[in-house]
């Protein structure tokens, strides 16, 4: 049988090279495993490369049959062996993949122990340029804040609201993974008035109730406790931390970035 034609392979007289080229919003089964959480599920899946000036295009199936090969059981800390594997594969110098999937903890309500899941969006973005690696883990879960204006101008209680927070952590080379996702959950929920469960019964809301009013956080005071958290264990991060208010007709939100480094020191 005669070949067929390579177009992609063709080259190109435009001299013009391309950021990022590949497959978006693939779906495909995989089992995330860092050794505490270990979660089968469906994720979403972002791959592309860099595409240089004289390459007419990249092979996409080429990609689908990389993510099938080396993502079916992902571990964050073995990250760098696949992406050098698809690097290989796909004959490219800088290699970037997302992958985005539900994560689940088992919580016990506060006073009667009564225990359901909590999920939480769980993302992983890595880029592999030459030999150089970089890995951004990204945790986003729900928690509860209670306005400290709110209690201290109020004769009695004060208002509350679910916060959602995401919390992106960076690794290189050698410690792609310094701060595990479990642990990125907790830190988040530590730096709230209180948690959110999935099973609430009376003596739980009381519970939850007086919790979140002994310990009242704006949106502020979140993100910095959460960065003090963070900066302790040495991990550059990002957050973000949206508070879906319950007596205002907006959100209230606030950002933050630490690289590292601390200029006062």
């Amino acid at each position: 049988m005669e070949a067929l034609p390579d177009i992609q392979s063709a080259p190109d007289s435009r001299g013009i090279d391309i950021d990022e080229v590949g497959v978006s919003n693939l779906r495909y089964p995989l089992t995330f495993d860092d050794g505490e959480f270990v979660q089968s599920g469906v994720a979403e899946l972002e791959m592309t490369v860099a595409l240089p000036a004289d390459r007419r295009g990249t092979h996409m199936s080429r990609m689908v049959l990389a993510v099938d090969a080396h993502l079916e059981r992902v571990n964050p800390r073995e990250l760098h062996t696949a992406f050098k594997s698809i690097a290989s594969l796909l004959d490219a110098t800088d290699l970037h993949v997302t992958l985005t999937l539900p994560v689940a903890t088992r919580v016990h309500s506060p006073a009667t122990a009564n225990s359901g899941y909590q999920v939480h969006d769980l993302s992983l973005r890595g880029r592999l340029e030459s030999d150089a690696f970089l890995l951004e883990t990204t945790v986003t879960t729900e928690v509860t804040t209670l306005c400290p204006c709110s209690k201290a101008i109020s004769d009695y209680g004060a208002h509350n609201q679910r916060s959602r927070v995401s919390l992106t952590v960076h690794g290189y080379d050698d410690a792609p993974y310094p701060v595990p996702a479990s642990d990125l959950v907790q830190l988040i929920q530590d730096s709230a008035s209180c948690p959110v469960y999935p099973v609430v019964k009376r003596p739980d809301e009381r519970a939850i109730t007086m919790a979140a009013y002994d310990n009242p956080k704006f949106v502020e005071d979140l993100i910095r406790d959460l960065t003090l958290s963070c900066r302790e264990r040495g991990a550059p991060h990002r957050i973000e931390a949206r508070n879906i208010e319950s007596i205002h007709s907006h959100d209230a939100v606030a950002r933050l970035a630490w690289d590292g480094i601390d200029l006062d020191t």
